[in-house]
């Protein structure tokens, strides 16, 4: 069998166990402990004020609320994301994502990532190959 799919078996069994044990539940009222949903629209794991979203050929909607950070990687997902996000850093390639606000930081890494945000002003960093990032 070849690496490739056996890193695949490895993440998929991280992901199973971190939700299981987020579906277990509790009654805390502490907000910072990690939190997981998956499905058809990606893996979206959320840890203090970060959350980080990984997936591939999805579309899905993502809340950064005010003020939440924001990782995305994969490949060929298109996002729209609502909110105020403080940071945001993407990865993979072919992602279209499209942004309410970005107030501090956006980081762009990796090829043919189209980004569009409709606020704010943050510092922008592109260093991938052939990424769009345009305010708009």
């Amino acid at each position: 069998m070849p690496v490739y799919p056996l890193r695949l078996l490895g993440c998929a069994a991280v992901l199973s166990a971190t939700l299981g044990l987020t579906a277990c539940g509790s009654n805390s009222e502490d907000t910072s402990d990690p939190s997981a949903t998956a499905g058809t629209s990606g893996a979206q794991v959320e840890i203090g004020n970060t959350i980080n979203y990984g997936s591939f050929g999805t579309t899905a909607d993502i809340d950064c609320a005010d003020g939440k950070s924001l990782n995305v990687g994969g490949s060929n997902n298109t996002l729209t994301v609502k909110g105020t996000c403080a940071n945001v850093n993407i990865g993979g390639a072919d992602n279209k994502i499209s942004f309410e606000r970005v107030d501090t930081e956006l980081s762009v890494v990796g090829l043919n990532n189209t980004v569009t945000y409709r606020d704010g002003d943050p510092k922008v960093n592109d260093t991938g190959n052939n990424n769009s990032v345009t305010k708009g």
